[in-house]
């Protein structure tokens, strides 16, 4: 297949964040990745300014006005006008019934106008139906003309990091065992099927980051502290080996429902323990096979190793991990925040759609809204579990 040419027209074409930039967040949360520009304020005191009598007529307010033909980039090159027309209005059919929409009427506005007025209008309807939309453009490939759309979920520039030592001191607390029982279905769900990297598995990220720091201690000069460090290090592969042994264990699946079904919630904290693990359940009945990594944008071979110079990667910032307190996790956030921000963007789950008259994939990223939502609530439940 011959490369696509796309063609963003006006200012319809939606920028993605740049480059990252961390900032420090209280230890024992999620730490945003991102820190948005504070701009400075404007001074409230301005000079009166003169208004119209209140009499005025006010009609004006209820008229709406069309938006200005921004200097487009050129269409395809050697496209009739009429033929380029007819398969943009034949795609624009397809993408307003795919997604519900009625489009502006704009045939009969002039070339190129029609064209740049019907793609702001989908792309404004577009976005107020999903916020996970995220661009539209027109395309010229093989001869022929057609829009494609692609969605996004914004997973907010957060650190998704499970931290499993409190669902080990969870357990070995008898007041908290049958909760702690109930989560580690929660996080067996998350392990087996969800596939959320494990910071024990030597094929993870996180594996690499806590060699990392092993390496730096023993490699550091010598001090009284060198040995509490080591230890720490060693509690956090001890834990992390201890826990992954049980979500291992399948029937932490086949009883989930069962454990659920007895489990009596006795206060505020038992309560958000049954809440996490009834959104689980439900959502392992839902997508029994579906992973976190199931709409990854696609790379091609060829883009790899630029790829991940550039791209933050999903299973980077996702995964289970030893705690999120002490020294250890303190040095470990820096050194990946501060690794981060050599980034450009971060990868995030990608639905693209071509409207060519191909099959178009009946699909969402329903699944991605809640399982986000499932890791932020059991990072939070874990980070706030504190022995009685």
């Amino acid at each position: 297949m011959n490369d696509a040419q796309t063609y963003p027209i006006g200012l319809y074409q939606t920028a993605h964040a740049g480059k990252a930039r961390a900032t420090a967040p209280t230890v024992g949360q999620l730490r945003p990745l991102d820190a948005a520009t504070q701009r400075c304020r404007r001074s409230p005191k301005r000079q009166t300014e003169p208004r119209t009598d209140s009499h005025a007529a006010d009609g004006f307010l209820k008229c709406t006005f069309l938006p200005k033909l921004a200097q487009p980039h050129p269409l395809p090159p050697c496209r009739e006008t009429v033929k380029t027309e007819r398969e943009f209005y034949s795609s624009l059919s397809r993408l307003a019934e795919h997604y519900g929409i009625q489009p502006l009427p704009t045939e009969h506005y002039s070339y190129p106008y029609n064209i740049t007025l019907a793609m702001w209008d989908v792309q404004q309807k577009l976005k107020r139906k999903d916020d996970t939309w995220y661009s539209l453009r027109l395309v010229a490939e093989d001869s022929k003309t057609f829009l494609t759309g692609e969605q996004r979920y914004n997973t907010g520039t957060t650190l998704y990091y499970i931290p499993v030592a409190p669902l080990y001191r969870m357990l070995g607390d008898t007041k908290r065992k049958k909760a702690a029982q109930l989560l580690v279905s929660v996080c067996s769900y998350l392990y087996h099927i969800a596939d959320i990297p494990y910071y024990r598995q030597e094929n993870s990220y996180m594996y690499w980051m806590y060699e990392m720091m092993n390496d730096w201690v023993e490699q550091d000069e010598y001090t009284e502290e060198t040995d509490v460090y080591l230890a720490e290090i060693r509690q956090a592969e001890y834990i992390g080996d201890a826990i992954e042994n049980k979500l291992f264990n399948p029937v932490n699946l086949s009883v989930f429902e069962k454990r659920l079904h007895r489990f009596k919630a006795r206060d505020g904290f038992e309560r958000e323990c049954q809440k996490v693990a009834l959104d689980a359940l439900a959502l392992y009945r839902q997508y029994p096979n579906e992973n976190i990594f199931r709409n990854t944008p696609i790379r091609e071979a060829s883009q790899v190793e630029d790829y991940e110079d550039e791209i933050i990667s999903m299973d980077k910032y996702i995964s289970f991990i030893a705690d999120t307190d002490g020294w250890l996790y303190e040095n470990l956030s820096d050194a990946v925040n501060n690794t981060f921000n050599e980034y450009g963007n971060i990868e995030e789950p990608t639905l693209c759609n071509r409207f060519d008259g191909s099959s178009i994939a009946d699909t969402d990223l329903n699944f991605e809204n809640r399982i986000f939502t499932l890791l932020d609530d059991i990072c939070l439940l874990l980070n706030n579990y504190k022995t009685s």
